[in-house]
């Protein structure tokens, strides 16, 4: 009997030891389970922090220039936007111009034919002869009144024939100038069929309407085309931003496609506002090229002056997700270490050497100038953080390999 009794009394014994420590396992495994990965936290061991090259920096002050976002188009101001038409009708014989090419001021666009033509120029040149005949007979008019054979009213019978003539004359010159025909060549017997529409100055064909063979009206379209020497660019800016801006500002802008930025300099600003709440403002370009045409969209800078504000180089700040980022190092959970590699008492931990820890922090960002990002920070920002100025893409890098590692 007493056996038994011992044997329960081990078993029991048994039993409650166990019970004990399981009991005394809890803590452990909860403290586990509470010892989560902060995404925003990423851990390089020293040789990496070593290897690719991690510099440390602080937010400074900068001047940096304040500015204000537009887009709009390259433009050509009215003047230089010319419509080519023929002043009379007629059937185009020749045309040598295409969309695209560049015609210089008094180039030949087109060659019209009408047998009105000759018919103006017989015209011209039987006023000009009759014109010749009143003129003698004014001036035989004029003798004879002053030796009174004959009467004044002869005279001035003359004198109206004579001016009535001048006039007619005078028109039908007009005409013909407008025609591109020479009255001198008229007079000498050199009539002809056909005119010449020339380009009245220099610049591109932007729209041809005409073809040999074709009917035209009196000042019909034969063609479009831009003087682009004059070019200059327009942007819509804002209804809130327009107090700052102002004539002679400053424009940075970039053409689609144009990997050049070009300068530009306001000198219109619109006093209409659009339905969008925009005010068109025009600018005159530096240095225009060839490569910029009308109706190219562009994206414009409006420079409106320097500022002191807080910046970092532009390698510091990466971009994940549509958001900006800054990795700063986190002395929390890196212990001592702080990117050296000695504990306390200036003796080396290598459990400590083994992970520097830098914790990303979201931040807003402005303009980028000579290398320079201006930065907007979070409230509770410590002025003492040291932020990772150079390899900042690599801790992203490792950041995101470690979220897809995580998600598999």
């Amino acid at each position: 009997m007493f056996n038994s009794i011992y044997k329960v009394l081990v078993v029991a014994s048994l039993f409650l030891a166990a019970c004990n420590a399981d009991k005394a396992a809890e803590p452990v495994a909860a403290e586990t389970a509470t010892e989560e990965h902060d995404p925003n936290v990423v851990e390089f061991t020293d040789e990496q922090y070593k290897s690719v090259g991690i510099q440390l920096g602080s937010v400074v002050s900068t001047n940096l220039s304040n500015y204000i976002k537009a887009s709009g188009t390259i433009d050509v101001p009215p003047k230089d936007l010319i419509s080519i038409a023929s002043p009379y009708g007629g059937t185009i014989r020749s045309t040598n111009v295409i969309e695209g090419k560049f015609v210089r001021k008094g180039e030949v666009i087109a060659t019209i034919e009408n047998p009105e033509f000759v018919q103006m120029q017989q015209d011209y040149l039987e006023s000009s002869s009759q014109l010749s005949f009143l003129q003698q007979d004014l001036a035989r008019q004029e003798e004879l009144v002053r030796e009174n054979i004959a009467a004044r009213k002869s005279l001035q019978r003359a004198s109206s024939e004579y001016t009535s003539m001048v006039a007619r004359v005078e028109g039908l010159k007009a005409r013909l100038r407008i025609a591109n025909i020479n009255p001198g060549n008229v007079r000498s017997g050199k009539f002809t069929s056909r005119i010449n529409i020339t380009a009245p100055s220099n610049g591109y064909i932007t729209k041809v309407y005409s073809n040999v063979g074709k009917y035209i009206g009196a000042n019909e379209l034969l063609a479009d085309m831009a003087n682009t020497s004059n070019i200059l660019i327009r942007v819509k800016v804002f209804e809130k931003d327009l107090p700052q801006v102002r004539m002679g500002q400053k424009i940075r802008f970039r053409a689609t496609g144009d990997s050049v930025e070009r300068d530009a300099e306001v000198f219109l600003i619109g006093k209409d506002i659009d339905v969008d709440r925009t005010v068109e403002v025009h600018g005159r370009i530096h240095n225009p090229s060839q490569t910029l045409l009308p109706g190219m969209f562009i994206n414009a800078i409006l420079e409106v002056g320097a500022s002191s504000a807080p910046a970092l180089p532009q390698a510091a700040v990466v971009q994940s997700g549509g958001k900006s980022y800054i990795f700063v190092l986190d002395e929390n959970e890196a212990g001592e270490a702080k990117g050296d590699s000695t504990a306390k008492g200036g003796v080396a931990s290598k459990e400590e050497e083994k992970h520097i820890a830098f914790r990303r922090v979201e931040v807003g960002i402005g303009v980028t100038e000579n290398g320079y990002t201006a930065v907007i920070l979070p409230e509770n920002w410590d002025t003492k953080s040291k932020v990772v100025i150079k390899g900042a893409y690599d801790l992203l890098s490792k950041m995101e390999n470690s979220e897809d590692e995580e998600g598999h």
